[in-house]
């Protein structure tokens, strides 16, 4: 660094005005660090510097401190760039780390002698007029976001609740409880972390889900954000693990972790934004990669959508129409699934219009999958992580002009305090280290001692997860059909309100509401009875005529008085094709299979 006479009161940075690269980057690098450095054009100031030849303003820019010690090229950009928040360890890393400082300084020459050629590629992939990315507009969206769906769950499990969980639903709370106690004792305090340990109560648990609802009211309407998001975190998090075998779904863990982040989004911006970047990576990379390395040949051989449609969980009306598209087409719209799963989240790491064309690969395809199939909040929450990977001048293009000015109005530019820029930090190493341990575990299948302990101690708090839906495609779609009878000879069939029963019953639209007891329905017929112990405990309660597991159901052929009797039937079922479709009005064809669980009866 050498040192020349003049002193000034901030540090300037001298670059070539001529160049149109160094133009459009000298202009972000300004907006990163306000006015805390002076930028000039050597073709004014040179003059100035007689110490400093010619030559050298062209080759590099030319960074003249306060002291008058002046540095260039890469040393120069990263002095330039310490006077922005958050981008001083760069320069740490040049001084101090061995070998950085050659690496940066060789970088930094390549670009510099092929400026003229990189400029177009920069306009094209950041845009014409790049600037600092803002995200005030998107945390405030997302946040706001998140409160929705956060309120589209409590409600849609406060509905259901007493049926599943209550006192006398399928699988009282109550009993949970009862049972971790007496096998972990105050060690399952922190196993299963949950608001239940101090009451079980059917008002509890309706108090709960009611209570998240409100919270999330709160939330959306920006009436004490962090507290409501700290809450609706944890009382999510109680309904997790109280929910038992109905609340172990992937967007129930997705929901928890996007919460959590959410709630470190509202400390710390930048951070949270990235760290919300590395939640939909890897959900969506997951989602991918199990796929192939399940070894599951429908996917191998680009054949899964020919019988997704058809065998997934809870179809929606359009599902039908898909399944029945060419098999040219199904053939194709799978290989995109696996491009866009596999390929498109490594754009979400590079600039931002290439992080754009992911963001709407991954809108697309939820809108797919939103339109074929009823999974709850799922395909929405995942929207709402998209909006993390746009930024706030990009947003403004598309919103109308009096949102961002309403958005502008409430948004404080507060500097988090020390502390929790600390907090933030270090739950944002927990988060990446894991999220690595657990990407590297489903490739490899090993785990490291230190990261296999890390992960143990914190699943309790399900903050970092791993997703992976149908990486084995189920090809054949059975059905559960429940029926009672008052005397064992003739029998009557239960109804569902959204899984297939009825052959002459539409498809149903239920998202963003997730029907539990219909979800577990489709993975109980994918089993045993004894493999699936709630199933018994359902039964008897339609033999009690339990009102609350009975309100679960779309109708129930015993209003008046229980069955003597109950039982479970296995069939098939498969989509009728259009000429079935056309002569008989039945969106389902099925086929008896067997008994799922014998007849039985209330013990006298």
């Amino acid at each position: 660094m050498q040192t020349t006479g003049i002193s000034r009161p901030r540090p300037l940075l001298i670059y070539d005005g001529d160049c149109g690269f160094c133009v459009y980057w000298v202009r972000y690098w300004s907006g990163l660090t306000g006015d805390r450095v002076t930028y000039a054009p050597y073709q004014e100031v040179a003059a100035q510097y007689p110490e400093i030849p010619l030559t050298a303003f062209q080759r590099a820019v030319q960074y003249v401190a306060p002291d008058g010690k002046i540095a260039s090229g890469a040393e120069a950009v990263l002095l330039t760039l310490s006077h922005a928040s958050g981008k001083s360890f760069w320069l740490t890393l040049y001084r101090q780390l061995p070998a950085f400082a050659a690496i940066a300084e060789g970088l930094y020459a390549f670009v510099a002698s092929h400026r003229s050629a990189l400029y177009r590629p920069s306009r094209w992939l950041w845009g014409r007029d790049y600037e600092a990315p803002r995200y005030d507009l998107v945390s405030w969206l997302f946040i706001r976001s998140i409160g929705l769906i956060y309120f589209a769950a409590f409600v849609s499990f406060g509905v259901q609740a007493l049926g599943l969980i209550g006192s006398h639903g399928i699988l009282p709370l109550s009993g949970f409880t009862d049972a971790v106690r007496s096998q972990l004792g105050t060690g399952g305090y922190w196993q299963f972390p949950m608001v239940f340990w101090m009451g079980q109560s059917d008002f509890a648990i309706q108090a709960a889900c009611w209570a998240g609802a409100a919270l999330s009211l709160l939330l959306i309407f920006n009436v004490l954000p962090r507290l409501s998001l700290f809450f609706l975190y944890a009382l999510y998090l109680s309904l997790f693990y109280a929910g038992q075998e109905f609340m172990g779904f992937q967007w129930d863990l997705l929901l928890l972790e996007a919460g959590f982040l959410t709630l470190l989004l509202s400390l710390a911006t930048k951070p949270g934004i990235w760290l919300l970047r590395w939640l939909l990576f890897r959900l969506m990379f997951l989602s991918g990669a199990v796929k192939l390395l399940s070894g599951d040949r429908t996917w191998a051989n680009l054949s899964a959508l020919s019988y997704y449609f058809q065998t997934e969980p809870l179809p929606t009306p359009l599902a039908w129409y898909a399944h029945h598209l060419p098999h040219e087409v199904l053939t194709a719209l799978t290989a995109a699934t696996l491009v866009t799963e596999l390929a498109m989240p490594f754009l979400i790491f590079f600039p931002r219009r290439l992080r754009f064309v992911a963001a709407f690969g991954f809108l697309l395809l939820q809108l797919v999958i939103l339109l074929t199939g009823n999974y709850a909040f799922f395909n929405l929450l995942t929207m709402a992580l998209c909006l993390v990977l746009f930024d706030d001048t990009a947003l403004r293009k598309v919103l109308p002009v009096g949102v961002t000015r309403f958005v502008q109005h409430w948004v404080r530019d507060i500097k988090p305090r020390k502390i929790v820029s600390y907090a933030v930090g270090a739950f944002a190493l927990l988060i990446v280290f894991t999220g690595l341990a657990q990407l590297h575990a489903v490739f490899t299948g090993r785990i490291s001692i230190p990261a296999a302990w890390l992960n143990d101690e914190i699943a309790p708090l399900r903050i970092v997860n791993t997703y992976g839906l149908f990486a084995v495609m189920t090809t054949t779609l059975p059905e559960i059909i429940v029926e009672g009878s008052d005397d064992g000879a003739h029998w009557r069939e239960y109804g569902f309100k959204y899984k297939p029963g009825d052959v002459m019953q539409r498809p149903r639209w239920n998202f963003p509401h997730q029907p539990r007891l219909d979800w577990q329905m489709w993975f109980a017929a994918l089993g045993t009875a004894s493999e699936n112990p709630w199933f018994s405990m359902f039964l008897q309660r339609l033999l009690e005529n339990s009102p609350a597991v009975t309100a679960l159901l779309g109708s129930n052929p015993f209003p008046d008085k229980p069955p003597h009797f109950v039982r479970a039937l296995l069939y098939d079922y498969r989509y009728s094709s259009a000429q079935e479709k056309e002569a008989t009005g039945a969106w389902w064809v099925r086929q008896r299979e067997g008994i799922y669980f014998p007849a039985i009866t209330l013990a006298p």
